[in-house]
């Protein structure tokens, strides 16, 4: 995978999330900080997006080889994770909508 090459007058000062953080990078955030953020929208964006009536909760179950192997199956060819293939088939089987 080749590198995003920062600019020739732009001096890389550190990395954030594996990227390397340049002083155009550093000059961009201080003149967003400085017209300031909409504290509503950041608190907004906070968290995982909500699922049904209320917060999810995480329900560990067992599951043998055959039927793991089955769920992730069926999850590739779906392009969905497993977590979105066993609550389709919950719902399916509960006739919860």
């Amino acid at each position: 995978m080749a590198k995003a090459k920062a600019s020739p007058k732009s001096k890389v000062v550190g990395r954030s999330g594996g990227k390397d953080v340049t002083e155009e990078d550093l000059d961009r955030i201080v003149r967003e900080a400085e017209v300031g953020y909409d504290v509503d929208e950041i608190l907004r964006r906070r968290g995982r997006p909500p699922m049904g009536s209320g917060p999810a909760d995480v329900v560990p179950v067992r599951l043998d080889p055959e039927l793991r192997e089955a769920v992730e199956t069926r999850a590739a060819k779906d392009h969905a994770t497993t977590s979105e293939v066993i609550r389709s088939a919950l719902r399916r089987y509960l006739g919860v909508a």
